[in-house]
This record gives C-alpha cells, sequence and structure tokens, in this order.
C-alpha cells in the first residue's frame, strides 16, 4: 500500500466504490424518510436534530473513505475485505435510523457507526506500515479515529435526554472533524483532485435520488387521491428542482478547482456537509409536502402549509447558498451573488405565502426559481465561452 500519485492520468471511481455508495443509499433513504415522517406528525425539532446526527454519521464516514481510497486504493484481497467490513457498519447503521428517530435510541447507529470507522482504522495502519513517507500522518490518524470511538461508545452510557445527546454529539463531532486538520499537519496526503470531484458529484446523485423518490411517490398517490392536479403540479415541480439542483451542482469545475487550489480541499470537502444534508433534507420535504397533500381531509389534519413549504423551501435555499459557498475561489460559482440574494429573497417570500396560496403552489414557486437560476447558469457560461 503506496500512495497514489496526485496526477495520475484516468483516475475514476471503481466498482469497488459505486458498490459502497450503494449501501449508502440505504441509510440515506432511512434518514430522509424518518425525518419527513417526524415532520409530518408535527415533530419538527426533534426530527431535525435526529436527522443532522444520523446523516452527520453517514456522511462523515463516507468521507473519509472516500479520500483515503483517492490516496491508498490498492484494490487487493485485504483492502476489499476491510472494505465490506465499511459497508456492514453501514448498514447496521442504517437498520437503527428508525429507532434514533422514534425514540432516541442510539445503540444500533452507534455500533454501525464505530463498525464503519474501525474498518478504516484497518486501512491507516497498513498504511501507517507499507508507506514510510505517510507514516506520522496514517499514525494520527489511526490513533485519533480510536480514541474517538470510545469516546462515542461511552456517550451512549451518558443519558441527559435530547439535550445531552445533542450536546455530546456537537463536541465529539466537532472533534472528528478537527482531527484530519490536525493528522494532514504530519505530511498531507496525495488525494486526487479530479477523482475526489467525481466521487463527491457522485453521491451528490445519490441524494438528488431521494427527490426522484419523493416525485415518484407523488405519482403513485394519484390513483386513490382526491386531488390529482395538484400531485402532478407537485411532482413536476420535484423533478425541475431536482434537475436544477444538477444542473447547478455540476456547473461549477469542482476538479480544475481543487487542481488548482488543493488548500481550498477542507473548505470544499467539510462545506459539502451543509450541501449534501440540505439536498436530503429536499427530498424529505418533498415527501411532507405529498404526505400532507394526500392526507386532504383524514384525522389527524395534515401539516400546515407554511411547515410543509418551509421543508422544502429553507433546505433548498441552504442549498444554493452552500454550492455558492464551495466553488467560491477564482468566481468559479454557478451561482452569482446577486442571483443567490435575489432567489433567496423570492423563496422567503414564497415561504411566507404559503399560508395563503399553499403548500404545492409555493413549491412550484420555488421549482421556478431554481429554472430561471439554471437559465442565468447557463446564459453565463454560453457567455463565458465566447
Amino acid at each position: 500500500m503506496r500512495a497514489r500519485t496526485t496526477d495520475e492520468r484516468h483516475r475514476v471511481a471503481t466498482p469497488l466504490e459505486l458498490l459502497v455508495d450503494l449501501t449508502f443509499v440505504v441509510a440515506v433513504a432511512q434518514t430522509s424518510a424518518n425525518l419527513a415522517e417526524q415532520v409530518v406528525h408535527g415533530r419538527v425539532a426533534g426530527g431535525y436534530a435526529a436527522f443532522t446526527m444520523a446523516f452527520f454519521a453517514i456522511w462523515w464516514a463516507w468521507m473519509n473513505f472516500t479520500w483515503f481510497t483517492s490516496a491508498y486504493d490498492t484494490d487487493d484481497v485485504a483492502y476489499r475485505i476491510a472494505t465490506f467490513v465499511q459497508m456492514a457498519g453501514v448498514l447496521v447503521l442504517a437498520a437503527g435510523v428508525g429507532d434514533s428517530f422514534a425514540s432516541g435510541h442510539l445503540v444500533t447507529v452507534t455500533i454501525g457507526y464505530v463498525v464503519m470507522r474501525l474498518g478504516l482504522v484497518s486501512l491507516w495502519l497498513r498504511a501507517a506500515v507499507q508507506h514510510r513517507p505517510g507514516r506520522r500522518t496514517a499514525l494520527r490518524y489511526a490513533a485519533g479515529i480510536s480514541v474517538l470511538q470510545g469516546l462515542w461508545l461511552l456517550r451512549l452510557f451518558l443519558g441527559g435526554g435530547v439535550a445531552g445527546d445533542l450536546g455530546s454529539f456537537v463536541v465529539l463531532a466537532g472533534l472528528e472533524m478537527a482531527l484530519p486538520v490536525w493528522a494532514e499537519r504530519a505530511g498531507g496526503t496525495s488525494w486526487h483532485p479530479h477523482h475526489i470531484a467525481e466521487r463527491y458529484g457522485l453521491f451528490a446523485i445519490v441524494l438528488l435520488g431521494e427527490s426522484v423518490l419523493a416525485a415518484t411517490n407523488a405519482v403513485a398517490g394519484l390513483a386513490d387521491s382526491r386531488p390529482r392536479l395538484r400531485l402532478v403540479a407537485l411532482s413536476a415541480a420535484g423533478l425541475t428542482i431536482l434537475v436544477g439542483l444538477w444542473w447547478l451542482y455540476f456547473a461549477g469545475p469542482a476538479g480544475e478547482l481543487l487542481e488548482e487550489r488543493r488548500a481550498w480541499s477542507f473548505v470544499w470537502g467539510y462545506g459539502h456537509l451543509a450541501v449534501f444534508a440540505a439536498i436530503a433534507a429536499v427530498g424529505a420535504g418533498l415527501e411532507v409536502v405529498v404526505l400532507a397533500t394526500e392526507a386532504g381531509h383524514h384525522d389527524p389534519p395534515p401539516v400546515s402549509a407554511h411547515l410543509a413549504a418551509g421543508a422544502v423551501l429553507v433546505p433548498l435555499a441552504l442549498t444554493l447558498a452552500s454550492l455558492a459557498l464551495v466553488h467560491l475561489p477564482g468566481g468559479r460559482s454557478p451561482i452569482a451573488g446577486a442571483g443567490l440574494a435575489v432567489a433567496a429573497t423570492a423563496l422567503a417570500a414564497l415561504a411566507w405565502a404559503a399560508g395563503t396560496i399553499g403548500a404545492v403552489p409555493a413549491v412550484c414557486g420555488a421549482a421556478l426559481v431554481v429554472a430561471v437560476l439554471v437559465a442565468g447558469s447557463a446564459v453565463g457560461r454560453t457567455a463565458g465561452a465566447a
């Protein structure tokens, strides 16, 4: 296991990496579905708190695996077995997501997370033994991750209710995110900029698939729901938002940005927590609007139009803002400052008006905002090419 070069030609995601992403699809789907259910039943604060903790565990384990793979992927038997262990951890975590939302039971989620992280520790130890130039960095990663996993397990015995769980989560998550900064000071790993950009792009597509699922659920509800036109409009709006976010995400040349500005990697990589979490929350929000629309006159009454629309509009605004941030250097952002300000204002106005016009029209308005941003991005790109 030796470090791969940063300028390796034709570096792309491997079939094993794609298989790993498939397991993360399950975890993300469980997290988004549970968030939608919590919001619909009025447990908004608890739902988003549980979503934040579960999604961080998913994203952080995926991100650390991705950056390690970019530097040290050997694709031999030992490497594959260690990767399969991490995949097993993902599935354990996914199995415990429902309990973490419903009752705050964190044992299964924590065990799954620890399994994922310890699988990565084995790879860092192997790198420390077999790649002498990167030994100090690898040992820092292995030691730091191991200590933190002990703290995550200790957290299970502390208790403290929702506030205590969230407080200890913030502390430990902060330590997790500080670890790479400390470890890389011993010597940076040789991650490949275009490989990293591709891997992040593939994960973005996985998350956007949740929006496809929400739109599909809307169509599936046509057969036995009265407000057919509303669901058709919602399905079209969901698809427009999906396509628009895909367009805007891939409008920025991420590979070239990381190649030219490797120092921007921490902002770019960590900034994607907001991008990815917001995209997943948009998909959950669309599910909320679907459930609220299908509820009709049933008892209990559906979630309010303000809350249903906000479940889509707020994370959508966060997605646009975080996309502008990660592609900021060199004027590479596909969303200009003025365009972002106008879009945020329009989304805020739609959220305010949702109580009057309804959640579905508000989401349709949001889809129009995204379409306008895409048009502006396309025009700007064409003008730049000319």
